[in-house]
């Protein structure tokens, strides 16, 4: 077996003791056969450190349920299909139940159920689901289309949030169009947008890392966040991360369309009163993966979000302003990133 660790000591019913005591639940990466498929995966279970038996490892029927299900998962990562969180997250998305979900695309009442416990779906399947987290108005039609299977209550109850998706959807697409409009002059990759095309998705996954992350985020803060997410990663990759494109600003380097790409759909604003004046703090909402992710980029979002966690808006922003390449680039001129190799230390 390869790497193994230690996740922490319970007490169990120990099948080789016949009593409760505390014994070891332990994890390590592991290969299934799934569909005829090799996958790695990880595996967990429970180890007695005090039985003399030779065999000291035990896997009670809930556990290996829960192995199964990341053998599967494995192997629907390995096929390019969704995984039962990315399922459930997308029930989640509209806050209705498996039944709901299922009734809604016009499915067995327990179809979805199944997806997010043990059965892999097939592509069909698949795609249809991936077509109602990303386009709200196609999930609105298919619940008008399947409306009799829920009562009157139920109906209106899912249409509202339905509705509503499809209003947050709307919004961002007219977003997305002005962020594209206010980059139409960085078509291609130079110093100023660290050689990297704007990549939204990834600025969407960007800002959706930071909200998880990082207690008490606001809108101040999180442009700080991103530049030096950028900037860091650019120091050690030569190519930024997200493609923004940062000016030299009163309160540090801020993003073209910095006020538009706060409405993309990993994160959502709350106004905050905070001593007589507006402020913008950003909430999650929807689950990230770290699948978005290179290692790389992992690693530089991990730095930036461990570095700042604990400084307020003030704070980072008078950090920024020690930057070579802030104080280097003239006020509201862009900030180019050959200077941002100068980054200081952030270890």
């Amino acid at each position: 077996m390869s790497k193994e660790y230690l996740i922490k000591e319970i007490y169990v019913d120990c099948p080789f003791c016949r009593n409760v005591h505390m014994v070891e639940k332990r994890r390590r990466e592991t290969q299934g056969i799934v569909k005829g498929e090799i996958v790695d995966y990880k595996e967990t279970f429970y180890l007695c450190p005090i039985t003399n038996e030779e065999e000291n490892e035990f896997v009670p029927a809930a556990l290996m349920d829960e192995n199964l299900l990341r053998a599967r998962d494995a192997y629907r990562k390995l096929k390019g299909l969704l995984t039962s969180d990315e399922i459930a997250e997308i029930r989640k998305f509209y806050e209705v139940t498996q039944s709901e979900f299922s009734n809604l695309l016009g499915w067995g009442d327990i179809t979805v159920t199944r997806y997010e416990s043990k059965k892999i779906q097939d592509e069909t399947y698949d795609s249809i689901m991936r077509m109602a987290r990303e386009n709200p108005l196609f999930t609105l039609q298919s619940l008008e289309k399947h409306k009799a299977k829920f009562s009157e209550d139920k109906y209106r109850r899912i249409r509202r949030k339905v509705v509503e998706r499809v209003e947050e959807s709307a919004i961002q697409y007219l977003k997305k169009q002005e962020i594209s409009s206010i980059y139409v002059n960085f078509k291609e990759e130079n110093e100023y947008n660290g050689y990297k095309i704007l990549d939204l998705d990834k600025v969407a996954s960007v800002i959706g890392y930071f909200a998880h992350s990082v207690i008490n985020l606001f809108k101040v803060k999180l442009m700080k966040l991103l530049w030096y997410a950028d900037a860091l990663h650019f120091k050690r990759h030569g190519k930024a991360m997200t493609g923004l494109v940062y000016k030299h600003m009163t309160y540090g380097a801020l993003p073209l369309a910095y006020d538009e790409i706060i409405h993309l759909p990993t994160v959502k604003i709350e106004e905050k009163i905070i001593c007589d004046e507006i402020s913008y703090k950003i909430i999650p909402n929807m689950k990230v993966n770290v699948s978005d992710f290179t290692v790389e980029e992992l690693d530089v979002l991990e730095t930036i979000s461990t570095k700042f966690k604990n400084y307020n808006s003030k704070e980072i922003v008078e950090y920024m302003h020690e930057e070579r390449a802030y104080k280097e680039t003239e006020p509201y001129n862009i900030i180019s990133f050959n200077i941002s190799k100068e980054l200081r230390e952030l270890r």
